[in-house]
């Protein structure tokens, strides 16, 4: 082969490989672009399907703060008693039983959000706690230490719920 011939072969290889190469950059540009798409799609009809139950556990757990708040825990659950140990003990374990009733909506939570609703039961149980340890005698005395008590700051349920509701808000 003569150096005409070379040279020639390169001039019809060359339209060939750049050719090749631009079909080659996009073809890959196109199968990156539907791959994206299609991952978008499935993210979306899953997004779609997941929305509704992440709310409902949203619910739940507003629910649940609602209930525990101690304004509304004192006068839903009524002491059965004069003896104060046993309405202290009757209120926790009121906030366990709805707490261990709401525990699998954790799965559709944040961890963040899932530890300031565990720490808010923990700050509740923790307010009957140290109201028990008053010098009051009964129950009802209880009832009214522990009301004294959230009327000075704010309570923990209700620190959780502007969380829950900042955290749905970023949802949409």
């Amino acid at each position: 082969m003569t150096g005409d011939d070379i040279f020639q072969l390169f001039a019809f290889l060359l339209p060939a490989v750049v050719t090749g190469a631009v079909a080659f950059y996009f073809f890959r540009l196109h199968t990156r672009n539907e791959d994206g798409r299609r991952r978008f799609l499935l993210q979306k009809d899953a997004q779609k399907d997941a929305l509704p139950i992440r709310l409902q556990a949203y619910e739940r757990m507003v629910l649940f703060l609602e209930r525990i708040a101690l304004n509304s825990l004192v006068v839903r659950v009524a002491p059965q008693s004069k003896d104060k140990a046993k309405y202290e003990n009757l209120l926790i374990k009121n906030i366990e039983n709805e707490f261990e009733h709401n525990l699998s909506q954790q799965i559709y939570m944040s961890d963040e959000c899932w530890s300031i609703i565990k720490t808010a039961k923990n700050a509740t149980i923790q307010i009957i706690r140290s109201a028990g340890m008053s010098e009051s005698d009964s129950a009802d005395k209880l009832r009214e230490d522990i009301l004294n008590q959230t009327m000075d700051k704010q309570s923990p349920s209700s620190a959780a719920l502007a969380y829950i509701k900042k955290e749905v808000s970023e949802l949409w």
